[in-house]
């Protein structure tokens, strides 16, 4: 018995198609992207319409890569790609746009070349800058969509501004773990990133994946379907998730939506801010400041003293504040595992002697500040906060051990 394929009732939330036909494709192309094309609510029209579109892709990392490859697949003409970071092992478990031997190279570079190897139609503008509210609106003004695959709330608000004063559609998603989120914001028709998040959490609190950990299929789907929402917003068929956040669970294999509203009450979005500062960041090139609660460490200074306890039993704790699953990956010797949000809570100060030092190290030294702030107002004393946390131990003092 033939499988019979259920009847398809079409629908459209009335958003017009972004992005003009152009006048006609190669016989190549044709063949190219004739599986497209063979779809009613695509067409010669449709296809024509990817071929003339330019779309910016924020981030050529787990979000961003498949995102790229499906655009690219389906005959996206212009794909710029903005990101100003290289090539990780560690980024190779999700960011599939990338492979072993870019291990090194700019991202951006890594991902311009695989698009090539899929579709030598498309044509990619690379920008291996850091995006800032100095060039954001300049970048965006040259798109018709925006798709943001970053991995932190500044970059986030920054690009939600930008697209809003613009009046460009923006596509964004978010991973964490074994969940995502997807969405469509555009404020011209409707909700946008702030009607969903008004304010930031504060800097900190929320982890990222370089820290929690994410499954790499997670990336996958939510990337997945934010080029579906692109390819929807250019060609003007069907219902974009403008309105609707969708919210995916790897775990239990469900997808559930919930609706966004937008905020008629809040002020108008009219120019670019200091997004670091709004979400409670450092300013990047500021030193740290000196707090008479806590003083700061080199890995060095760690390594000599580890060695004097070793030697002499220097009387310190080494207390390592990240998630029991990181500290099973890699460690410092000597160091013993209270995470953070125990330390915060109260739940994990009896296990910390207040007559003693405690030197705490974390990833990079972000969760460990707000360690020795908690274990501060809670009336300890001998607080020591390591630098650049254990990712700068591994770089200067055990390079042989795993990076993550």
């Amino acid at each position: 018995m033939s499988a019979v394929s259920p009847a398809r009732i079409p629908v459209s939330d009335g958003l017009p198609p972004l992005v003009e036909p152009r006048s006609a494709l190669s016989s190549t192309e044709i063949e190219h992207y004739s599986r497209n094309i063979m779809l009613p609510e695509i067409g010669s029209i449709g296809q024509r319409r990817l071929s003339n579109a330019r779309v910016l892709v924020i981030g050529a990392g787990g979000l961003g890569s498949p995102a790229l490859l499906y655009l690219a697949a389906a005959g996206v003409g212009t794909i710029g790609i903005i990101d100003d970071d290289v090539v990780d092992p560690s980024n190779l478990q999700r960011q599939v746009v990338h492979g072993a031997t870019d291990v090194g190279r700019s991202k951006v570079a890594s991902a311009s070349d695989t698009i090539a190897a899929i579709n030598p139609h498309v044509t990619v503008e690379q920008h291996p800058v850091r995006l800032d509210s100095s060039n954001a609106l300049d970048l965006f003004s040259r798109y018709d969509l925006i798709l943001d695959g970053a991995d932190n709330f500044a970059t986030r608000y920054l690009a939600n501004d930008a697209a809003a004063i613009l009046g460009k559609p923006y596509v964004w998603g978010a991973v964490l773990r074994f969940t995502g989120q997807v969405t469509v914001f555009w404020e011209k028709y409707g909700p946008t990133y702030r009607d969903l998040f008004p304010e930031p959490p504060e800097h900190g609190t929320v982890p990222s994946c370089g820290e929690a950990g994410v499954l790499g299929i997670v990336c996958a789907a939510i990337g997945s379907a934010m080029a579906a929402e692109a390819i929807k917003l250019i060609t003007g068929i069907g219902q974009s998730l403008l309105g609707r956040l969708q919210l995916f669970d790897a775990l239990t294999s469900t997808w559930r939506e919930i609706a966004v509203r937008k905020d008629d009450d809040a002020a108008p979005i009219t120019e670019l801010i200091d997004y670091e500062g709004f979400c409670g960041m450092p300013p990047r090139d500021a030193t740290p400041a000196s707090s008479p609660s806590w003083r700061t460490i080199s890995v060095q200074e760690l390594d000599e003293r580890l060695r004097a306890r070793n030697a002499d039993g220097a009387d310190f704790d080494l207390i390592d504040v990240r998630e029991p699953s990181e500290y099973a990956l890699v460690n410092i010797p000597g160091s013993r595992l209270i995470p953070l949000a125990g330390i915060q809570s109260g739940d994990a100060l009896a296990d910390l002697q207040r007559d003693r030092e405690l030197v705490v190290y974390c990833k990079t030294g972000i969760r460990s500040t707000h360690a020795v702030e908690a274990l501060g107002r809670a009336g300890y004393t001998q607080l020591t906060l390591v630098s650049g946390g254990i990712l700068e131990w591994i770089d200067q003092v055990e390079p042989d051990k795993p990076r993550y």
